[in-house]
Parts: structure tokens; sequence; C-alpha cells
């Protein structure tokens, strides 16, 4: 598999992190994670499976995450529409025309709205864990999180010494834990060994799992959904206790010609090992020819 390895370009002003896989004659796969999340969300296994069906797949850090441009914690001086022209920038700085765009939750936000502002960008969109338009105030009609997740959010446990490797890789593991399925064991040892691996290589862990969730929209853009002419696939977990799975089916009914997949013992957490074999050639059917 042929890797750039982890590097760094000017993409709409800013610094952001990136590696790519693949051959870049191939179509272009850009992932884009979710809030307090980095590129290594992407396995680096499942990319190289992306990119052995005939694509070349970028990952790259967010403003705030990973090796990317950070800010001081607790004021992000930008907002979710700069995120979209970021992916843009990236696009351009990489000399790719468009690109099949695959978002996970925040990323899939990104997506919907870089679909709508940038529809010569983007080829066909995926996107995994999310919910139609801007979660904080246009899904009213939509059921909210589980009590489970409520309550984690009322009692959350205290910060930890961002500079203590251990205590954050604790605090990390024990708020992924609420967001993943019930019905399947929540693989513990693999999420100790992503939050270390992250927290190696974060320029600020502490405005990585802050800044993000503090994101402006900038404005709401659910009406505005049956104007995506994208070929989409929604892709969400049956037990999403973030967004339960009436979000993805509602999104997949709101952009014409949507198709929806449903991952069975799966929350809101990114595709796991367990679906790959379900996920990747589903992506690949998606992204072929178009």
């Amino acid at each position: 598999m042929r890797t750039s390895g982890d590097h760094t370009v000017q993409a709409n002003g800013v610094d952001l992190c990136v590696e790519t896989f693949g051959d870049p004659a191939d179509p272009a796969i850009l992932l884009i994670h979710g809030a307090g999340s980095s590129m290594l969300s992407w396995e680096e296994e499942l990319c190289g499976r992306l990119a052995a069906g005939a694509r070349f797949v970028v990952r790259y850090d967010l403003r705030d995450a990973g090796r990317s441009v950070t800010y001081e914690r607790g004021a992000p001086p930008y907002g979710l529409r700069d995120l979209v022209a970021d992916s843009v920038g990236l696009l351009d700085a990489l000399d790719v025309g468009n690109a099949h765009v695959v978002g996970m939750s925040l990323g899939a936000a990104i997506g919907q709205v870089l679909a709508l502002d940038h529809p010569d960008r983007v080829a066909t969109l995926t996107l995994a864990s999310s919910t139609p338009g801007d979660p904080s105030h246009e899904s009213p009609d939509l059921p909210g999180m589980s009590e489970e997740l409520r309550a984690f959010f009322a009692d959350e446990p205290p910060e930890p010494d961002w500079a203590d490797r251990a205590a954050v890789i604790e605090y990390v593991v024990d708020a992924e834990r609420p967001f993943a399925a019930r019905s399947r064991a929540f693989d513990e040892a693999a999420m100790r060994d992503l939050a270390g691996r992250v927290f190696d290589r974060s320029v600020d862990i502490a405005s990585s799992l802050t800044n993000p969730f503090m994101l402006e929209a900038g404005g709401p853009w659910r009406r505005r959904l049956g104007a995506v002419a994208a070929p989409t696939l929604v892709v969400h977990g049956t037990e999403d206790p973030c967004f339960p799975y009436a979000h993805g089916r509602a999104l997949a009914q709101e952009i014409p010609g949507a198709e929806l997949l449903a991952l069975e013992q799966t929350g809101h957490e990114y595709f796991p090992r367990a679906t790959w074999d379900l996920v990747v050639p589903a992506i690949l059917r998606h992204t072929t020819g178009r």
C-alpha cells in the first residue's frame, strides 16, 4: 500500500496535517472525522482496504485536532463553515478536483454543507452517525439522546491533568464508552490504544477535546437538503445513543435518492471492525463510476 505519511499542507490559509493512501490517479475518498477526534479514528487498515479498491484515500486532522493548527482552549476563532472551506482548500492543495466525501458525525455535517455549497467538489456523499442539519436547532421532531447519555453529560467526570498521559487516556476511554452499542462488548483495549496514540501526536490535547464542541454552525441548512445533488449513502448504527436511528432514516428521506445502510450492534462510533466487511464494499460500490 502506497502511503504519503502524515505531513502538513496549507489549506484555506491554515496548516492541516494530512495522510494519503493509494494512487493519486485513482478516484479520491476524503475522510472527515468527528468532533474530539483526529485522523487516527479512521484506522490505517480501513484506509488500506478502501485504497485496495482503487481509491486514493485522504484522511486529515481538522483544526484543533492532531497535528493541525490549534487555538487557545475555549476560544476557537472559527466555525463549521470554516471547516467546510478547509476541506475545499485541502482538495486544492492535493490537486483533487472532486472527491467521494465520507464524514462521521461533525464530519458528516461538514459533508452536508460541502455538498450544498460546493457541489462541484463532491462526487458522492457518505454520511455516518449523522442528523439532518444542525442538531442544536433543527431536530425538534426527532428523538433525543438516550437517557444513559443524558446522565453522562449531566455528571461528566472531572477534567484530567492534560499533561498526564495516563489520566487523559482514562478520561477519553470513559468518555467514549457511553457512545458505543450496548449489545456488543466495548473494546476497551482498542480504545485505550487509540487514545494513547492520539495523545502522543496531539499538539494540544485539551483544545482537541474542547474547542470542536463549541463551534457555531453558521445558520441552518436542513431545509436545503432537498437540493443535495451528490449520490448519497447514509450509514447509521441502530444503537446510536446520540442520534437515534430515526435521525439516519430522516436524513436519508430528505436527500433525494439517498440510500440507508443500517449497522447492527453499532452506536455513535466509527465503523467497528466487525462492520468493515459490510461497510467497505458498500462505500466502494457507492463510489464506483461516479
